[in-house]
């Protein structure tokens, strides 16, 4: 029993690295196209959020993004101030606010998605696609019994 618990203490701290190693090689490939179109990852990111899941209230975005809602109202301001997105208010909840792209927004991102996407794709190139159908659904895994024994998650 002893020896199978650190065996596993072992192996979960082994794939620990492993996943933040891997992560950090495929993430400078999204932060760097990113960077390549004017923006910084957080930006593009709220962007992304827009251009795949249409308008939604500002605060779900931070939800989505795991951001501080200050940081997320900065980013919207200084979007908002270039014209990539407007904000809306909730016609039947005065506390909502949506946030959604403007023609010049999606104007922007038809333009410039594709080029991140194909960084990604060459990013992640090493695999088949039986094996990101796999990953993806280990991740998926992963995550999901992660964040049901956070502390968090208990609050």
């Amino acid at each position: 029993m002893i020896h199978s618990q650190a065996r596993d203490t072992e192996l979960s701290m082994h794939l620990y690295r492993v996943f933040a190693k891997s992560f950090k090689s495929v993430n400078e490939h999204a932060v760097g196209g990113s960077k390549i179109q004017g923006f910084n990852p957080t930006a593009f990111a709220v962007l992304e959020v827009l251009y795949f899941k249409g308008q939604q209230p500002i605060q779900q975005i931070g939800a989505k993004l795991l951001l501080q809602s200050g940081n997320v109202t900065y980013v919207i301001d200084k979007l908002e101030h270039h014209g990539l997105l407007a904000r809306r208010p909730c016609p039947t909840d005065r506390r909502v606010i949506y946030a959604e792209l403007t023609e010049k927004g999606r104007s922007l991102m038809d333009e410039v998605y594709p080029h991140y996407a194909e960084r990604l794709t060459d990013a992640l190139s090493g695999l088949e696609e039986e094996e990101k159908l796999q990953l993806i659904l280990l991740l998926k895994k992963m995550g999901m019994e992660a964040a049901k024994l956070s502390p968090l998650a208990r609050k």
